[in-house]
């Protein structure tokens, strides 16, 4: 069986997309981000929330910031890439959700009341659209290098506040020279898939 998705797309969306070490010089304009977020909002999300917040690190200043937090190996490829992204998880999604679930707006209440069941939904589904955006990133012909090797603590009281969780930092570009390690092994479907 095939899948519906041309095999182009599917190999740039995943069997030949891979994080880059290396970037080019090519910057990635707000347009692009634009519309990859346009792109991978549609993705689902429980209650449709959309927890996911996004900061583009664009000043030298703020890059400066940002990279002494990152762990020394990943402090070159986040100084060099054209743009950097920290995605979070906004703690107070709940606020939007009258607007977002018009059907059910009592939801913001009934589920999201208190403070940790917000946290553990706004984590879970923050991630969700993280991996959303990564995939929109590709689709845009750029690399999404996502890395959680930071100081997470650090990186939260230099850019966000409490109501924020950090989640990775995502560098984004055009590859590079020598941008790839080789490919690591993948598990097989009889690895992974049970049948009950």
């Amino acid at each position: 069986m095939s899948l519906a998705l041309d095999p182009a797309a599917q190999d740039l969306l995943f069997r030949e997309a891979r994080t880059a070490n290396t970037f080019a010089d090519e910057p990635v304009t707000d347009e692009q981000v634009q519309a990859i977020y346009d792109l991978v909002k549609y993705g689902p999300t429980a209650f449709n929330q959309t927890p996911l917040r996004i900061t583009l690190v664009r000043s030298p200043e703020a890059r400066e910031r940002l990279v002494k937090h990152m762990a020394e190996g990943n402090r070159p490829k986040t100084a060099t890439a054209p743009l950097v992204a920290i995605l979070s998880a906004d703690n107070e999604f709940h606020e939007e959700l009258p607007a977002l679930l018009p059907h059910f707006p009592q939801a913001k209440d009934m589920f999201f009341s208190e403070r940790p069941a917000r946290e553990q939904s706004a984590v879970l589904n923050a991630a969700l659209q993280a991996a959303y955006f990564i995939v929109g990133v590709r689709a845009a012909g750029l690399a999404a290098g996502p890395m959680t090797g930071l100081d997470f603590a650090g990186l939260q009281k230099e850019f966000l506040d409490d109501d924020h969780t950090p989640l990775m930092v995502v560098n984004i570009g055009k590859p590079g020279e020598d941008a790839w390690f080789p490919r690591s092994p993948r598990l097989s479907y009889e690895d992974v898939v049970t049948t009950v």
